[in-house]
């Protein structure tokens, strides 16, 4: 094939520009994010669901030291800690107590590869809020709690990342250290099934059905999806136990239930030792209390809260942790079948910042 001598020349500068560092990328140009991407030692990562990051607008920002939802002009930490609101400006901490003195020096200013992080991180934990919306569970972290976790999951299925995974958020107690954590959005679990939150936050529709119904009080509801019209994914109240006491719980919305199964396969895939599985016993079944502090030092892999502490029943008894567990499998491309054996090193310096 024959060229001419422009066409040629355009040819060969094309080639020049694509081989050279200097002419692929103009200085200045934005580049766009697909908007399913989490953050992981700096790194973009996608989920395939929709993310917001601390960075975006709307998003939810645990770096930032005043209180989020307070008046402006008394939000600030000097006004915070002189009316004795919050003990720390900072809601999350360095992954420390796993780490050699040279390896602090060299993360402490934010220096994490993703290797090292890998080789710290092997939990996922898994909470409801309590609040029912994730607009909420940031004002309760933030502004009066000393608390933080790294992902927040809203009932139309948008999922909030506030922190780098990098940091230690204060979710879980002993399990802080090594884990990412996540609020889904929800009313949460009690011990009566005529409980006075039922009647707040679900309602039955014209054709009978059970949906989500938004306390009034809530003016500002924060849910991204216009005209949000959630409902469980089963219609009925669930009820089972967890730590040995009988509980009573609506499910989670359809759209959370995709989300997070999306949010765990890339997270498993992202950290190799959170294994895609959950806590159970030697039949198979789900454990539904707090795991031997043993097991829970040795074990790696998606958990609820529950699993970490006496004192709480959350995800609750209507999580379906067949569906987010052998959903993520599948999106992984593994078995369905359930390898549930606990790892067989236990895991050195587990104990972390027990806030």
């Amino acid at each position: 094939m024959n060229f001419n001598a422009p066409i040629r020349f355009l040819l060969i500068a094309i080639l020049v520009c694509g081989l050279s560092s200097g002419c692929s990328t103009r200085p200045g140009k934005a580049e766009k994010r697909s908007g399913d991407e989490i953050v992981v030692a700096g790194q973009f990562f996608h989920t395939g669901t929709p993310v917001v990051l601390w960075m975006d607008p709307g998003g939810y920002d645990a770096y930032r030291v005043e209180r989020r939802f307070s008046d402006y002009s008394k939000s600030s930490w000097r006004e915070t800690s002189a009316e004795n609101k919050l003990k720390s400006p900072n809601r999350y901490g360095l992954r420390a107590s796993k780490l050699t003195p040279e390896q602090i020096e060299k993360v402490r200013g934010g220096g994490w590869d993703l290797p090292l992080l890998q080789s710290v991180v092997d939990q996922f934990v898994i909470h409801y809020d309590d609040c029912g919306v994730s607009r909420i569970c940031f004002e309760v972290l933030q502004d009066e709690r000393d608390l933080s976790v790294h992902f927040m999951l809203d009932v139309d299925g948008t999922i909030y990342q506030t922190l780098d995974l990098k940091e230690q958020a204060y979710h879980a107690t002993t399990s802080n250290v090594r884990s990412v954590g996540i609020e889904v959005a929800h009313p949460g679990a009690y011990t009566d099934s005529e409980a006075p939150a039922f009647k707040r936050w679900y309602a039955t529709n014209a054709g009978g059905g059970i949906q989500l119904s938004i306390p009034p009080q809530i003016k500002d509801t924060g849910i991204r999806t216009p005209g949000f019209k959630g409902k469980p994914l089963n219609p009925w109240l669930v009820h089972g136990k967890i730590q040995g006491e009988e509980l009573y719980q609506y499910d989670y919305t359809p759209q959370q239930y995709a989300a997070l199964t999306r949010l765990t396969a890339s997270l498993c895939t992202i950290f190799p030792n959170i294994k895609c599985r959950y806590p159970t016993d030697a039949t198979g079944k789900l454990i539904p209390h707090k795991l031997d502090d043993k097991d829970l030092r040795r074990y790696q892999g998606v958990l609820g809260h529950f699993h970490v502490q006496t004192n709480k029943e959350d995800p609750g008894p209507a999580f379906d942790w067949d569906r987010v567990v052998l959903g993520a499998r599948k999106l992984m491309h593994l078995k369905s079948g359930k390898s549930w054996e606990p790892a067989d090193a236990v895991p050195q310096g587990a104990e972390g910042s027990t806030k």
